[in-house]
């Protein structure tokens, strides 16, 4: 097998989280194209070819609350594999950032009956699943893949038969999604974050119409068609509109056309499926009396990358959804210290994954079967081991305002 374990425990699992820090910070490269992007990421705006929306059950979003929860003691000694692609040229730093979230939420529990084992593996699906299986017969919790392509080999394989939470989102496994007792999948999702920008809008807006716009890119189309569903689910008219664009800016073209097309009527809100340039470009376009929301693609910053950033008060008054951990300036002495080099956005977001799936995989140590808890990236909701597997995230509603990402409080 070509997987390499690492394993860690008590006094050495601190010992080698500073080390995997320090060398994350230091040797681990940025990509060049930007990190969501990745085709195979268990993460946003990657994953497979448009395949449709995948309908789910509408997740109310309410005020996250950054107390930590009261937890159950462990009877004993538990074994938990941290199963990343962490020598994959494509993934390996994103594997690496969420290595570092699981071992500083770890490091800051410091829970002495935890013993952690870090499985390394490639991105290929194969690789992937010979590690799983490979090293489960020694571990009582699995946490990973981060992969689509693994998660669902792991899913098909057949029963999973120790608790297994997977780094990806439901639809990375189709109809076997939550038939498994034991496989829980927690990965974030732009469609997630796009439904429940629908409930937001829903309530800020009632009964309007609204104006639906993307590009042809992969990911924002799901966007899209998850809040065109949405939408449509409340039996409000829903209107999608497909700009093209070059080199990640709009056509002026299709702005013109949209902008004639306004004239003649206007909705009442418009949800964008594009990144925070484009959107930047659209309202210059179309103009900021129209409401505007989206997913957290809107917002390109980390907490400290706001600090030296340039304001948007073009932007004022836009709304979407995002992580908590990205929001709240005291969510990292809460959950875990961030990293001590300033990240992207895009990994931040991934930290954060990996400080929520220490959270959870702590959990189903105590053998709690249903729980829920106000984690770095959302309020979590999880069932695992009892029928059919559940995960739900909320994330947190937030705002532009005095030109920088905020969390939105007070009445939504």
């Amino acid at each position: 097998m070509s997987f390499r374990k690492v394993k860690t425990g008590l006094v050495a699992a601190a010992l080698a989280g500073l080390c995997a820090l320090a060398q994350a910070n230091t040797t681990v490269a940025m990509p060049a194209l930007p990190l969501l992007a990745q085709n195979d990421i268990s993460l946003m705006p990657g994953g497979p070819a448009d395949t449709g929306p995948v309908e789910t059950e509408a997740v109310p979003m309410p005020d996250v609350s950054l107390q930590p929860q009261e937890q159950a003691a462990l009877a004993g000694p538990v074994r938990i594999g941290l199963l990343l692609p962490l020598r994959s040229d494509s993934l390996g730093a994103a594997a690496a950032m969420v290595r570092d979230g699981f071992i500083a939420a770890y490091e800051k529990r410091r829970e002495p009956n935890i013993i952690l084992t870090v499985v390394e593996t490639g991105d290929a699906a194969q690789d992937v699943l010979d590690a799983y299986n490979g090293v489960l017969a020694d571990q009582d919790i699995m946490v990973g893949p981060l992969s689509r392509s693994g998660a669902a080999a792991i899913a098909s394989r057949g029963a999973v038969g120790k608790p297994t939470i997977a780094l990806t989102p439901a639809d990375a496994v189709g109809a076997q999604a939550g038939a498994q007792p034991q496989l829980l999948l927690m990965g974030l999702s732009l469609e997630d974050e796009a439904r429940q920008a629908a409930d937001l809008a829903a309530v800020d807006l009632p009964g309007e119409e609204a104006l639906i716009v993307s590009t042809a890119t992969a990911w924002q189309r799901r966007a899209a068609r998850a809040f065109q569903a949405a939408w449509q689910r409340r039996g409000l008219p829903a209107d999608l509109v497909e700009l093209s664009a070059a080199g990640g800016n709009l056509s002026a073209s299709a702005l013109g056309q949209l902008q004639e097309r306004l004239r003649n009527g206007r909705p009442g809100l418009v949800f964008v499926a594009l990144d925070s340039a484009q959107a930047r470009q659209l309202r210059e376009s179309i103009g900021a009396e129209l409401p505007m929301y989206g997913t957290s693609q809107l917002n390109p910053y980390s907490r400290q990358g706001w600090s030296a950033a340039e304001r948007r008060p073009d932007m004022d008054g836009v709304r979407f959804i995002d992580l908590p951990y990205l929001l709240r300036p005291d969510a990292g002495a809460v959950f875990a210290p961030p990293p001590a080099a300033q990240k992207s956005a895009d990994m931040e977001r991934l930290y954060a994954l990996g400080i929520d799936a220490y959270q959870v995989a702590r959990e189903v140590a105590a053998r709690r079967g249903v729980f829920e808890l106000d984690g770095a990236t959302g309020k979590l909701k999880a069932s695992i081991g009892g029928g059919r597997a559940r995960f739900e995230r909320s994330a947190s509603p937030a705002v532009y305002q005095d030109g920088a990402a905020a969390p939105l409080t007070g009445p939504q």
